[in-house]
């Protein structure tokens, strides 16, 4: 069998972008419109969409990191690929479990960077491979993208809810009798101030280079739209409710199209546009290593100094979890980059 190449066939392009990029654009657009009138919105309900990421495509779009290796190479899976995927996440997943119990604010930092590399990282590709991104023409280019994309979730709250923010920090090192006023300057007018400006221009600079380097594709359109789509969402809908949207609906959907993409039959189905057959195979591969995840959590509880009492607290801890978990899926997901040549100007 050929490995996967970065792009999709083209029988099931178009029904891949109908599930895995829709659902994000009509969420973050209609949140969007809707706090533009500021409504009151129960802290419980904005906690909902991460709640529903434990079960819905938050956890599960990791759960196949696994069968990534074998797939990649387009082979069953081996021992060996599995064990090699199972003892990156020991170690580098362990190992970050292990750093929040002796530094809580600075794996939160760390937790931040790297949730904005990985978020980006995830939106080069889909910039790229589904939504006709041939306007990033360097690797330079596709980095800064990668910047602007990922900053958007982590930066943006910083800059319009600074005390939500805080309060999200909080609820996180809270467990592990962690000292957020280390933290206390990221928060201060003139931080905010700068890291405004800093990434105002950051994304003026991706808007200019796409235009310059833009092509009759629609690829320039479509990143110009999403840009301006998420610096809106970001800057009116409350950090919670935001992220949590983003992560399920944006991020998590566009990987798990990357991940069917990488299945056979999966593509086969969506060939015959049968979304039900190909979702309902990840959904099936996903489950047995999501319940595993499930089960680090309840340990994480009875292992943690100040077990959480609280639905905020407990979202607090499930983000932790999610940290010790995206480390080693970030090395996953270089190496499907590095596989599919997302980063090369001749994938585009």
């Amino acid at each position: 069998m050929s490995s996967p190449t970065l792009f999709p066939p083209a029988t099931a392009r178009d029904t891949v972008r109908a599930w895995a990029l829709a659902p994000g654009w009509l969420a973050c657009g209609l949140l969007a419109a809707v706090f533009v009138f500021d409504p009151v919105v129960p802290l419980w309900a904005q906690y909902l969409p991460l709640a529903l990421s434990v079960v819905l495509v938050g956890l599960p779009h990791g759960a196949l990191d696994h069968l990534v290796p074998s797939r990649l190479r387009g082979e069953p899976a081996t021992r060996r690929s599995l064990a090699a995927v199972g003892l990156l996440y020991a170690v580098l997943g362990g190992g970050y479990a292990a750093g929040w119990f002796l530094a809580p604010a600075a794996c939160f930092v760390g937790f931040v960077l790297l949730t904005l590399a990985h978020w980006g990282q995830g939106d080069v590709h889909a910039l790229v491979a589904l939504a006709g991104g041939d306007h990033l023409r360097s690797r330079p280019q596709r980095v800064l993208a990668a910047v602007v994309r990922g900053g958007f979730p982590m930066l943006v709250p910083l800059v319009a809810f600074p005390e939500q923010y805080r309060r999200v920090a909080e609820a996180v090192v809270a467990p592990f009798f962690g000292n957020t006023d280390l933290l206390a300057s990221a928060f201060a007018p003139r931080v905010r101030v700068a890291v405004a400006v800093g990434f105002t221009l950051l994304v003026a600079a991706h808007l200019a280079l796409g235009y310059l380097r833009r092509s009759g594709s629609g690829g320039f359109r479509r990143d110009v739209g999403e840009t301006l789509l998420l610096g809106g969402f970001f800057s009116t809908v409350p950090p919670i409710l935001a992220v949590g949207t983003y992560f399920c609906l944006w991020h998590a959907a566009r990987h798990v199209a990357r991940l069917v993409l990488l299945d056979p039959p999966a593509v086969d189905a969506l060939s015959r546009d049968d979304v039900g057959v190909a979702l309902g195979r990840f959904a099936r591969q996903a489950a047995p290593l999501t319940l595993v995840s499930l089960g680090f959590l309840v340990a994480l509880y009875l292992l943690v100094p100040r077990p959480p009492t609280t639905v905020e607290g407990f979202v607090g801890l499930y983000l932790v979890l999610i940290a010790a978990l995206t480390l080693p899926h970030v090395v996953v997901v270089a190496w499907m980059d590095r596989v599919q040549e997302v980063w090369s100007p001749r994938a585009a």
